[in-house]
């Protein structure tokens, strides 16, 4: 019993000599290693664009140049017209993004862009017209790909409470965040964004000096928007449109005026196949010179007429 009470102490012992010879060094750091730095890439925003099938060849077109401006937007594949809106929230939660641009397409000529914040809202429901890619412009101005934009609003975006909201939206999506990985650390284009005649206009501008040259590099589009909900895709409406028009009733009073069109032409037709019979029976002014009276006086009265 006592030998096996020794080798325990003997165990022990070897033990603290162990700890005693460990050496703590001192906190300070050589000048080899790296200096840690803070993570310069806060903003995490990401933005899925992608659209439902039925939209045209220059709806996809349109949706690939706004996929090349954002650099930090992803994009997905088409989505069914059967399936409900409220299913892009779970497709943004799978993509890991937290905004949203849905080109929805209609009948192959109307095309409905939605900008949501998934998951809790709120989104708007845009018009687009007047749409020019930048392919079919052809215009001069470039940039870098994957550059930062500066955004430039108009003044009225101040006046109205709807407007504000829709450009915090505009910001948080077109906004590139600093320090992203697929952005390049250059500003050479501007995204301007005009509020006039009820709608939103957008181009897109390169910087071409520091005095405030520019030059528009496309794409360029209309926006009208319809509805503003509280929900993504879902929720009450907060503000409508009272002035919006749909594309079908638009097409319908167009195809009204030509209908009055034609029947204005009808009737100045007949008019004028009335004025070609009377004109041989209507006696001309000349003739009139010399009949009874003063030769000279009438040819002055009847020059001052046709002055």
């Amino acid at each position: 019993m006592a030998k096996k009470g020794l080798k325990r102490k003997q165990k022990t012992e070897v033990v603290k000599k162990e700890d005693e010879a460990k050496v703590i060094l001192p906190l300070v750091r050589r000048s080899d290693e790296p200096v840690t730095k803070k993570a310069k890439w806060v903003n995490r925003e990401r933005v899925l664009v992608f659209g439902t099938r039925g939209i045209s060849f220059q709806h996809r077109h349109l949706m690939k140049d706004i996929i090349k401006m954002l650099p930090h937007a992803k994009s997905a594949n088409k989505m069914e017209r059967k399936e409900n809106l409220f299913v892009v929230n779970e497709m943004c939660k799978m993509s890991h993004c937290n905004k949203c641009i849905l080109f929805d397409g209609r009948l192959q000529r109307d095309l409905y862009m939605w900008f949501s914040n998934s998951p809790d809202g709120p989104s708007i429901k845009f018009n687009v017209e007047s749409i020019f890619t930048s392919a079919e412009l052809k215009l001069t101005g470039n940039c870098l790909k994957g550059s930062r934009p500066l955004l430039s609003f108009d003044n009225s975006f101040d006046a109205h409470p709807q407007y504000s909201l829709l450009r915090e939206m505009f910001v948080q999506i077109f906004g590139v965040p600093d320090h992203h990985p697929k952005s390049q650390p250059f500003v050479d284009n501007v995204l301007n964004f005009s509020v006039l005649d009820n709608r939103i206009w957008f181009r897109n501008y390169q910087i071409l000096d520091e005095n405030g040259a520019i030059a528009e590099i496309g794409p360029r589009f209309v926006l009208q928007p319809i509805r503003i909900f509280k929900g993504s895709f879902c929720g009450e409406t907060l503000w409508e449109n009272p002035f919006y028009v749909t594309p079908a009733k638009t097409r319908r009073l167009l195809k009204d005026s030509k209908k009055d069109k034609y029947a204005n032409n009808k009737i100045q037709r007949k008019a004028k196949k009335t004025k070609e019979l009377l004109a041989p029976f209507r006696v001309k002014p000349e003739n009139e010179i010399f009949r009874d009276g003063n030769v000279k006086e009438k040819a002055k009265h009847l020059i001052s007429k046709n002055k």
